[in-house]
């Protein structure tokens, strides 16, 4: 791939990651913080469903654009999710490669059945340092 190419995908993700973090923004502001002592109809874990949904891309297509963005910058890709991270906090895109970890691991369990406490946990995360850590990286990603 020539570097006019990789540019180009780093442009065409870039735009990914702000289609993406929108689409978590709406969900957010459509929901109010999960409840692990209410018992939740279907139509009422829906909304909950989409940010989960949404949650995943977005930190699927953020890691996407650091993979790219670091090759652009460097010429190469490092061979794990946790050096590419290392990179990205050392570059300022993102405040801490910990929290990244942990999206990362919260995105993995969102596909298991969980307790109710667990559950309110994850979206507690997801509505709180997370949302904030997502809003940091985009406003850093607009700016290159």
């Amino acid at each position: 791939m020539s570097q006019n190419d990789i540019k180009i995908l780093v442009t065409e993700l870039q735009d990914k990651v702000i289609k993406s973090y929108v689409l978590v923004e709406a969900s957010l502001n459509k929901l109010d913080p999960y409840d692990n002592n209410k018992f939740y109809s279907p139509d009422e874990l829906e909304p909950y469903d989409a940010l989960s949904d949404r949650f995943i891309r977005c930190v699927e297509i953020c890691l996407k654009f650091f993979r790219a963005y670091e090759k652009m910058m460097f010429a190469v890709n490092s061979d794990t999710v946790r050096d590419i991270l290392n990179q990205m906090e050392k570059l300022e895109l993102i405040s801490s490669t910990e929290i990244w970890m942990n999206m990362r691991n919260v995105r993995n369990k969102i596909v298991h059945d969980y307790l109710p406490t667990e559950t309110k946990i994850m979206y507690d995360e997801i509505m709180g340092r997370f949302w904030n850590e997502f809003k940091n990286t985009k406003e850093k990603i607009i700016k290159l």
